[in-house]
């Protein structure tokens, strides 16, 4: 599965930077998955934050996060990022990185196959 990392506590205003690196399996095709980062908040259901193309070339953002978050992705070390700043209370939640064969871009999280397991953001007021 993918491997998520670089969560942690901050405090509101705060930068995290989060990295998802590729299982085994798709590090040899890496460059055919639309990527993404969805976020879990207590309580709530699961919702899409972002989603960058296989080649890098087109994003997608939910509103609430545009401006603040850019997610980007480097294929030659396989690994997706999400550039988190001015972060916020509401931002807290375990985030989740995603995988799909490329296709058009979409927030749908039934259309990805590959999930990682997590990692907790968490920002203080």
């Amino acid at each position: 599965q993918l491997q998520a990392s670089g969560g942690g506590l901050v405090q509101a205003g705060a930068s995290l930077r989060l990295a998802c690196a590729a299982p085994r399996a798709i590090t040899s095709t890496y460059n055919q998955f639309d990527m993404a980062w969805f976020r879990q908040a207590p309580g709530k259901e699961r919702e899409f934050v972002a989603a960058i193309s296989w080649g890098g070339r087109d994003d997608y953002y939910i509103d609430s996060v545009k401006g603040r978050f850019t997610i980007s992705r480097d294929n030659a070390k396989k690994v997706v990022y999400l550039q988190m700043n001015s972060l916020k209370p509401e931002d807290t939640a375990v985030y989740y990185c995603a995988a799909r064969r490329a296709s058009a871009l979409t927030t749908r999280q039934s259309s990805y196959d590959l999930w990682g397991q997590g990692t907790q953001v968490t920002v203080s007021s």
